[in-house]
C-alpha cells in the first residue's frame, strides 16, 4: 500500500462543484463546495462558463485539502467524477473554451434528434450505444458549436480543437494539456461511442459530423489519466480515477453485482440498475449504458434519467423564493397531511424516461384557493418520488431485477420524509448510507483501485455502511390513488410529439 493513502474526489456537478478528502477507509475528512452561475440564453437552452467551473475546480480542491489538515503531497491520487453529457469544445494551444459549455439538460437541438429519427436512425443508434436519439446526449450538442462557432468545423477537422466533456477539460486543465482523455463511462454518454465493442464508432461519427480528430483517448475508469501539475494543489498528483457521476455513485454505493440498483438525487435523477456483462436493450423507455469498465472489462447497466429533481427545489427557491434553503421543505412537507390535489411537473427542460419528450414543459396542476406555500413545496418533493416510481415501473416491465430495496444517495436524500414518501411511493424499501456523498465516494474508490489502497471491488464494497432505512407505510389504494393523479398531470404537459 503506497505510504500516502489519502485520496481527492472531484465531483463537478450541474449547479456545483465539491472536492473531498478520503482517507483509505474512505471517510471523508475534509470537503468544500461552490455553486456556480446557470446560464439561459433562450428557452430550453442550458450553458455553463468552463472557465468560471475550472476556476472554481480549483478553489474547492485546495480548500479541501485546508479543511482536512493535509498537503497536496499526502496525495495518493484524484479521482474525477462530473456532470455527463456536458459538451466543451477549446482551444489546444490555449486551452480555452471556445464558447459557453452546453449543458445536458439543452434542449436546442431537439429537431435534429427528431430529424434523425425521422431518417430511421434510431435503431442503428440505440443498438450500438444503448441510447436513445435526444438531445440530452452530447453529439448533437457538439455538432452545433462546430457549425456555430466561426471557424470552429475547419478548426477540428484540422486538430487545432478538442472536444470533451467536463471530465476531460478538467483532465486537460489540470496537466496542462499533456493528456485529453475521458473514461469509458462518459463516453458512452456522447451518442459516438459502441458500448458492445468499446470504441469510437466511424459510422457515428459520419452520422453527427464529428471528426475523429477532436475526440479524446478512452481508458478504464481507474487508470494513469495523468499529473495534476504542480502549481495547481502544491505537488504534482496522479489523475488515477474517472466516471460520470451516476457511474461513480453506482460504484460508491457498492452496486457491482446484477440486479444492484441504486437512485441518485441531485440536479436530476437517476437510477441505475447493474446489468452484468450483458448489454439488455429495454422495450420501456431506459436506456443501456456502461456501468464501469476495469481491467479493460466493461460492466453494463440499465438506467433511467429525470432531468429535473433537485432544480424543483432550487426553482422554489431561487425563482419563486417560496423558500429560503432547501432544509425547510421538509418542515413545509410534514405541516400538512397532504398536497390537496396539487401536483408539479417539474419537466422545466423536458421529460426525460420513460416519456423522452424535449418538448413538454413545467406546470403545477389542481391549485385551489386553499393552496400555498407548503402544498407547492411539498408537490415538488413528491414529484421526485413519482417520477422515481415511473422508471421503477419501467425496471420491473423489463423484467431486469427482482427489487428488493433501493439505495439511494445525493443531497435530496437528507431529507427524511422525502425518503419515507420515496418508500410509500414505491411499496418498497429504502437505503440511506452513512456517507450520501457517493459520487465522491465513487471516484475516491476508482482513484483508490488505480493507486493499490484497494485490491478489489469487495474491499470498496466494505466501506458502504448503512444510516437508515425507510420502511413502506401507505395503503396499496391510497399509493395507486396519487399516481393516477401524478400520470393525469404529466399528460397535461407531454407535446404532440411524445412517443
Amino acid at each position: 500500500m503506497p505510504s500516502a493513502a489519502y485520496l481527492l474526489a472531484i465531483d463537478q456537478g450541474t449547479t456545483s462543484s465539491r472536492a473531498i478528502v478520503f482517507d483509505r477507509r474512505l471517510k471523508p475528512l475534509g470537503s468544500d463546495q461552490r455553486e456556480f452561475r446557470q446560464i439561459f440564453p433562450q428557452d430550453g437552452w442550458v450553458e455553463h462558463d468552463a472557465e468560471e467551473i475550472w476556476d472554481g475546480v480549483r478553489a474547492v480542491c485546495r480548500a479541501a485539502l485546508k479543511s482536512a489538515g493535509i498537503a497536496a503531497a499526502d496525495l495518493a491520487g484524484i479521482g474525477i467524477t462530473n456532470q455527463r453529457e456536458t459538451t466543451v469544445l477549446w482551444d489546444r494551444a490555449t486551452g480555452h473554451p471556445l464558447a459557453n459549455a452546453i449543458v445536458w439538460q439543452d434542449r436546442r437541438t431537439a429537431q435534429t434528434c427528431q430529424a434523425l429519427k425521422d431518417q430511421g436512425h434510431d435503431a442503428m443508434v440505440r443498438d450500438r450505444t444503448g441510447l436513445v436519439l435526444d438531445p440530452y446526449f452530447s453529439a448533437t450538442k457538439l455538432a452545433w458549436l462546430l457549425d456555430q462557432v466561426p471557424g470552429a468545423r475547419a478548426r477540428a477537422e484540422n486538430g487545432e480543437i478538442a472536444f470533451g466533456t467536463i471530465d476531460s477539460f478538467l483532465l486537460w486543465r489540470l496537466t496542462g494539456g499533456k493528456a485529453h482523455a475521458t473514461d469509458a463511462t462518459n463516453a458512452s454518454r456522447t451518442l459516438l461511442y459502441d458500448i458492445k465493442r468499446q470504441d469510437w464508432d466511424d459510422d457515428l461519427l459520419r452520422l453527427f459530423r464529428v471528426p475523429r480528430a477532436v475526440l479524446p483517448l478512452v481508458l478504464d475508469c481507474a487508470a494513469a489519466f495523468g499529473v495534476a501539475e504542480q502549481e495547481i494543489l502544491g505537488a504534482p498528483v496522479p489523475i488515477l480515477g474517472m466516471a460520470g457521476d451516476q457511474h461513480a455513485a453506482a460504484i460508491g454505493q457498492a452496486c457491482f453485482q446484477p440486479g444492484a440498483i441504486k437512485s441518485t438525487y441531485g440536479t436530476g435523477c437517476f437510477v441505475l440498475v447493474n446489468t452484468g456483462d450483458r448489454v439488455i436493450q429495454s422495450k420501456h423507455g431506459l436506456i443501456a449504458t456502461t456501468a464501469y469498465r476495469l481491467g479493460g472489462k466493461p460492466t453494463y447497466a440499465v438506467e433511467g434519467s429525470i432531468f429535473n429533481a433537485g432544480t424543483a427545489v432550487k426553482w422554489l427557491r431561487d425563482s419563486l423564493r417560496l423558500i429560503r434553503d432547501a432544509g425547510e421543505t421538509e418542515t413545509l412537507a410534514r405541516s400538512i397531511t397532504d398536497t390537496g390535489g396539487v401536483y408539479l411537473v417539474p419537466a422545466f427542460t423536458g421529460l426525460g424516461a420513460p416519456w423522452w419528450d424535449p418538448e413538454a414543459r413545467g406546470a403545477v396542476v389542481g391549485l385551489t384557493r386553499d393552496s400555498g406555500v407548503a402544498e407547492i413545496t411539498r408537490a415538488a418533493l413528491e414529484s421526485v418520488c413519482y417520477q422515481t416510481a415511473d422508471l421503477v415501473d419501467a425496471i420491473r416491465e423489463d423484467g431486469l431485477a427482482e427489487l428488493k430495496g433501493l439505495r439511494v444517495d445525493g443531497g435530496m436524500v437528507v431529507n427524511g420524509w422525502a425518503m419515507q414518501f420515496l418508500a410509500d411511493i414505491l411499496g418498497l424499501p429504502v437505503e440511506r448510507p452513512v456517507v450520501t456523498e457517493t459520487t465522491a465516494m465513487g471516484a475516491a474508490a476508482l482513484a483508490g483501485l488505480q493507486a493499490g489502497i484497494f485490491r478489489g471491488l469487495d474491499e470498496v464494497a466494505a466501506a458502504w455502511s448503512l444510516d437508515r432505512g425507510f420502511a413502506p407505510d401507505m395503503a396499496a389504494e391510497r399509493r395507486a390513488t396519487l399516481r393516477r393523479g401524478w400520470k393525469t398531470a404529466v399528460g397535461r404537459v407531454l407535446s404532440a410529439r411524445a412517443p
